[in-house]
């Protein structure tokens, strides 16, 4: 079961580690590119500004972007600003959406998301801390997957595998650290192909973060994933 509580903490935490981070760049390096193609890390900080502002809106029923158009619009806008400038904003936008999670609410509403996508209200938590930890690590600037929280990586190679599972244009797919398994792709009575290897490279590969190249495939070639 969702706990919508301890996953603010976790965000809480996250952003914590994440503002720490930034504020050890500089102007110059913030304008360099980020891990994401055509991202500057200005785009990524900016980005995680208004996907917090986003989610506020999520959970108070609003629409979450006023249009496609719009949010990109405004990363473009934020995206040149200085450090100081970032710095605020990130930790501004971060407490509204704290602040939006404290507040009394019915967390086994349906929520919508972008795209027409539906989920509960108490998953909205969990999917602003993956965007809080991933966009960390797009950043370039030392954080790396093998240094996300042990419960995050877990979680959300489940929840990117459930992303992912039907798809008939991916095989049944087993995907295992050693430890955890998860199924994926195409529903099937026995997976096609078994992927393996360390937590942090499975999600990197399901994230479309890592090629894949550290993993080991097992009857099969590795499948190729759809982008997020």
């Amino acid at each position: 079961m969702i706990d919508h509580a301890h996953d603010l903490a976790c965000v809480r935490d996250a952003t914590e580690r994440l503002l720490t981070a930034v504020a050890e760049v500089d102007n110059a390096s913030l304008a360099e590119p980020s891990r994401l193609p055509g991202w500057s890390r200005g785009h990524v900080v900016a980005h995680l500004a208004r996907n917090a502002d986003a989610l506020v809106n999520v959970l108070q029923g609003r629409p979450m972007y006023a249009s496609a158009e719009v949010r990109d619009a405004d990363i473009e806008r934020d995206a040149p600003r200085p450090l100081d400038v970032q710095l605020a904003d990130l930790r501004e936008s971060g407490a509204r959406f704290q602040a939006a999670g404290d507040a009394p609410a019915d967390w086994t509403r349906t929520v919508e998301l972008r795209n027409g996508v539906t989920d509960s209200a108490s998953r909205v938590p969990f999917r602003r801390w993956a965007e809080v930890e991933l966009h960390h690590v797009d950043l370039g600037i030392g954080y790396e997957l093998e240094d996300l929280p042990d419960e995050f990586t877990e979680r959300e190679i489940d929840f990117l595998a459930q992303r992912f599972s039907g798809r008939s244009d991916i095989p049944a797919t087993r995907v295992t650290d050693g430890t955890h398994a998860w199924r994926t792709g195409r529903t099937a009575d026995e997976p096609e192909v078994t992927v393996s290897g360390p937590a942090a490279q499975l999600l990197g590969w399901l994230a479309g973060r890592r090629d894949g190249g550290a993993l080991k495939a097992r009857g099969g070639t590795l499948p190729k994933l759809p982008p997020l």
